[in-house]
């Protein structure tokens, strides 16, 4: 199963919409993805206890963020890692180019990073003769079927064990159709493990940088991150500037919000820290470390103090999970690298309102997403700051591209409909007119289509209020 087509992601939903095994897909993961996290916070007060401190831990590191940056630049260097800066895509894809062709490497294994999805590092590596290969399962398994992650968590969720053992069948040379997980898993492994020990470099994310200590934080199950940042001879870590954290004390408690609201786990597997590369008494670990800091475009969404609150993210799916959006649609409905509530506010600042600018308004405003959010980032509050910047009705604006949906003809409804309900005469003029020709406008009517394309055409009493009260003898006020 490819991408839902379409260019917009009304298109692309409805698309989504129209695949019964998609949706059971989901449903069926998002279930029980939900019953895990409840189980892991069934104490409601040290939820809201845990919850709060990891949002002063962000807001804190956020507040402090370019001296932080400066302070883990330099104890990254004194513990011998290499610190590249990048202001886009494209410098941060150059720099890896650039580390790449200096070791002569020509192939890189990858550990997961949702940063090198949004430089989309595997593309641009293999047009310069470079194959990178993902390590983690699911992002394996979407690289094999040329797709991109549909959750920031669980890139493959949106396919079922069938539609992967077809894949490998069709993939993976020797391998006998099956759909045991533990098989398939068994077959991925024995193809990867081949290639840690034979690939000239390593690449991974990174979960949290420390600034006080100059330490990269990998959370991981399946081990793919330690054997991809140890075993190849370099190592090259991409993450966002926003990543950064302030001390080493700061991370327990982000590291026990981020796994019990992504998988129900208290614990991952793993849980790597990189300080530095190999020292002449190490057995292993690379011979050489860099660090790449992307901003494209976080500093922007920094500079504004309602817009900041979007990098507090710890990037662990929640939000997502409870979405009655994302759940029937999935992620690739939303055409950048980040889907979800968290997409629909981070996608259209880096990307641009011009083109993502109909994703703030993918949303019921219900709040689910704020409610389990473990950070406590005000989701529906910032899409409503993006839908006026997407209209360009902000009064400060500051997203790229704002304005870049703005509509003359409903500025000039809605200017109309505050200017009736402004002057009592005009309110109930135009009551007295709908109430004779509402009824009479076709439901395909061109202010009407958007509306009854997916609802009943609304239907006008025969009578106003006015006109009732009148007839009861009440005073009309």
């Amino acid at each position: 199963m490819s991408a839902p087509s379409g260019e917009t992601f009304r298109e692309r939903a409805g698309v989504a919409l129209k695949d019964g095994e998609l949706r059971a897909n989901f449903r069926r993961a998002m279930d029980g993805l939900m019953g895990k996290r409840a189980a892991q916070f069934a104490d409601a007060d040290e939820w809201q206890r845990l919850r709060d401190l990891g949002e002063s831990i962000r807001r804190r590191a956020l507040s402090k963020l370019p001296d932080l940056l400066e302070q883990l630049e330099e104890n990254l260097t004194n513990n011998g890692i290499t610190v590249h800066w990048a202001e886009t895509v494209e410098d941060a894809n150059q720099i890896v180019l650039g580390i790449l062709r200096e070791k002569n490497a020509k192939t890189v294994v990858k550990g997961k990073s949702m940063v090198s999805e949004e430089m989309h590092l595997n593309d641009f590596l293999g047009r310069h003769g470079i194959r990178a290969l993902e390590a983690d399962l699911g992002e394996y398994i979407v690289q094999m079927a040329g797709e991109t992650p549909s959750h920031i968590i669980m890139p493959a969720i949106h396919k079922n064990r069938k539609q992967i053992a077809r894949l490998f069948k069709d993939r993976i040379d020797g391998f006998t159709y099956t759909e045991d997980a533990k098989e398939m898993t068994a077959a991925a492994r024995a193809e990867l493990r081949r290639e840690f020990y034979e690939a000239d470099a390593g690449l991974s994310g990174v979960n949290f940088a420390v600034a006080e200590t100059g330490t990269l934080c990998l959370v991981e199950n399946e081990g793919n991150g330690r054997m991809c940042t140890t075993v190849p001879p370099l190592h090259i870590a991409v993450t966002g500037i926003d990543k950064v954290v302030e001390k080493l004390e700061d991370v327990p408690p982000l590291f026990s919000l981020l796994t019990r609201s992504a998988t129900g786990q208290p614990v991952t597997t793993y849980f790597n820290m990189i300080s530095g590369p190999r020292s002449a008494t190490d057995r292993d670990g690379p011979e050489e470390v860099h660090l790449i800091l992307l901003d494209n475009g976080r500093t922007r969404i920094y500079a504004d103090a309602e817009t900041r609150r979007s990098l507090q993210c710890i990037r662990c799916g929640a939000c997502m999970n409870h979405c009655p959006v994302y759940t029937r649609v999935g992620g690739h409905a939303y055409g950048g690298i980040y889907p979800g509530p968290i997409g629909k506010i981070l996608t259209p600042q880096i990307d641009g309102i011009g083109q993502y600018g109909d994703l703030p308004s993918a949303s019921s405003l219900c709040n689910a997403c704020v409610e389990v959010c473990p950070v406590k980032i005000p989701i529906a509050q910032v899409l409503v700051r993006l839908r006026d910047e997407a209209a360009g009705h902000c009064s400060r604006p500051s997203v790229k591209e704002s304005g870049a949906k703005k509509s003359t003809v409903q500025d000039m409804v809605w200017s109309g409909w505050k200017w009736m309900h402004e002057n009592p005469g005009a309110y109930k003029f135009m009551s007295g007119v709908l109430t004779k020709t509402g009824n009479l406008t076709p439901a395909a009517a061109p202010l009407l289509k958007e509306w009854t394309s997916v609802r009943s055409k609304p239907k006008f009493a025969k009578k106003t209020l006015h006109q009732l009260a009148k007839e009861k003898g009440l005073a009309d006020e």
